[in-house]
């Protein structure tokens, strides 16, 4: 061990009941280095962290703290080593100040002195470049203000070792730029910065060394300099992955679904879609950006006949009848037999469509059931869909026959999202279809949406990687607290511009002149 090494990991293990999280994990992070550690969801690369941090202590395995053995049982003992985490959702109080979030739960003797603390805290800001008000409060913040709230408040704590859970999750591409700035400011002043994500070019553009971790095992440490993101794929899944997106060009395009003016209240009163506009055409794919949280599930909800609309209207022009019908006047259950289906994958996969108690044979039944099918004669098609999903998207299952509620939640994933494209869908809306998903079945899913547009289907992606939406989708629909900001073709866009839109206010001049 040299001088230099910040933090050693030496055979870390951490298993949950019968679960193995992490496996003999070594690790060694430098002073002055930035460290990405890469993996597939489950992974283990939070829980590996969340042990650095205090939150869980290991089984077995020794921690090391510039060269000495430290035992870290608490998030005070990890400050205590000058180790900070910032985790990806945020623990902060919205009443309270920038300055009183950071401070809370420091020991000093007598009344808080907040006029010297907001002063240490512009000197931090003003050293690492982070653009704060000491005063402001944490309901009035962005969120990209929030998360530097979070980052002060570990380094306002003395903290050499920074840890960040996927920090750019949630922010726009002149967000994240910001913030490596910051980064790498850091690393100049010394500081040691761990981050966990999963976008291979943030990783590339921003690390030093890329620590790999695979089913909860440390597969090896890279030279970022010396890699590329074929090699590093191949490292997170064992295999070689195809990362080519063939994206064909729109064919006999007709406006299967055309949104009018589209107002959505919801139930505490508050307006979640503002006169939303736009038409989704056959033989294309509409991608849908925006920051968490800006109106894309409620739009989609809107459109499935799951959300309440107040004014507006959804034309559907059905291909199979040639008709015109407004949505807006139909049930859930008459927009999906028109072809219409919402694909929707939220944090609770099983809220959207698929029953945990029901084995995955029966889930794929669920859509039938309505129609008085006899569940007894009706099962061979069910079981045949059910072996072609678990073959194609290749689900981790026992068998057709295991209960859905067995399954780790991207295998869930991937049934849902399957069952949906497999029911021949003439509007396909698929709402983070990949959230959770392994680099090869998001580029299986990825392929999946291609080859329904092929067929003349009219796919709506909404989706979290702008990278993705760029490469995958025909034309990009940017959506701002609740209003269109902009419709621009992917095909001649950047990140830059869609981040832009992405924070864009639309106002009441603008709507009328449209």
């Amino acid at each position: 061990m040299t001088n230099n090494v910040a933090i050693e990991l030496k055979n870390i293990s951490k298993s949950f009941g019968g679960n193995m999280a992490n496996k003999n994990v070594n690790l060694i992070v430098n002073r002055g280095e930035i460290l990405s550690i890469l993996g597939e969801n489950g992974s283990g690369k939070t829980t590996l962290m969340n042990m650095i941090a205090g939150i869980y202590f290991p089984d077995e395995g020794e921690i090391f703290i510039n060269g000495q053995e430290v035992s870290i049982r608490s998030p005070k003992d990890a400050f205590k080593y000058g180790i900070g985490m910032i985790h990806q959702h945020f623990k902060l109080i919205d009443v309270f100040s920038a300055t009183e979030n950071i401070i809370l739960g420091l020991k000093e003797k007598g009344r808080y002195n907040l006029k010297a603390a907001s002063m240490r805290v512009k000197e931090i800001s003003d050293k690492y470049g982070f653009d704060i008000d000491p005063m402001k409060k944490i309901h009035e913040m962005s969120v990209s203000e929030k998360q530097t709230v979070e980052i002060i408040k570990v380094l306002y704590r003395g903290a050499d070792i920074l840890i960040l859970d996927e920090p750019t999750a949630v922010l726009t591409p002149q967000e994240t730029q910001k913030l490596f700035a910051v980064i790498r400011k850091m690393k100049e002043d010394g500081k040691s910065i761990i981050i966990i994500t999963h976008k291979l070019h943030e990783v590339l553009s921003l690390s030093d060394k890329v620590a790999v971790l695979r089913k909860g095992e440390y597969v090896g440490t890279v030279e970022t300099a010396n890699t590329n993101e074929a090699e590093l794929t191949e490292m997170m899944v064992g295999k070689k992955i195809s990362l080519n997106i063939e994206r064909s060009e729109p064919q006999s395009c007709e406006d299967r679904l055309v949104v009018k003016g589209l107002n959505c209240i919801n139930r505490e009163g508050k307006k979640v879609l503002n006169d939303i506009s736009f038409v989704a055409r056959s033989g294309e794919i509409l991608g849908i950006a925006g920051i968490a949280g800006s109106g894309q599930r409620e739009l989609l909800e809107a459109i499935a006949g799951l959300q309440h609309i107040n004014d507006g209207e959804i034309l559907y022009n059905n291909p199979k009848t040639n008709t015109c019908d407004n949505l807006r006047d139909k049930t859930p259950l008459q927009i999906r037999d028109l072809g219409v289906r919402l694909s929707f994958v939220p944090e609770d996969r099983l809220g959207m469509g698929l029953v945990a108690n029901m084995d995955i044979v029966e889930n794929m039944m669920l859509r039938s059931y309505h129609k008085g099918k006899s569940l007894f004669l009706e099962r061979k098609a069910p079981k045949d869909l059910a072996l072609h999903i678990i073959e194609d998207l290749e689900v981790v299952t026992p068998n057709e026959n295991t209960p859905v509620r067995r399954l780790s939640g991207g295998n869930i994933q991937k049934i849902l999202v399957g069952r949906e494209i497999a029911s021949a869908p003439t509007v396909l809306m698929a709402a983070y279809p990949v959230r959770g998903l392994d680099i090869g079945a998001s580029y299986t899913i990825y392929n999946l949406l291609n080859s329904q547009k092929k067929k003349g289907v009219a796919v709506i992606f909404v989706g979290e990687d702008l990278d993705v939406l760029i490469e995958l989708c025909d034309r990009i629909l940017v959506i701002g607290s609740g209003s269109i900001t902009g419709i621009v073709d992917a095909r001649n866009t950047t990140k830059e511009e869609i981040g832009l839109l992405m924070t864009k206010t639309v106002s009441n001049d603008e709507k009328e002149g449209e």
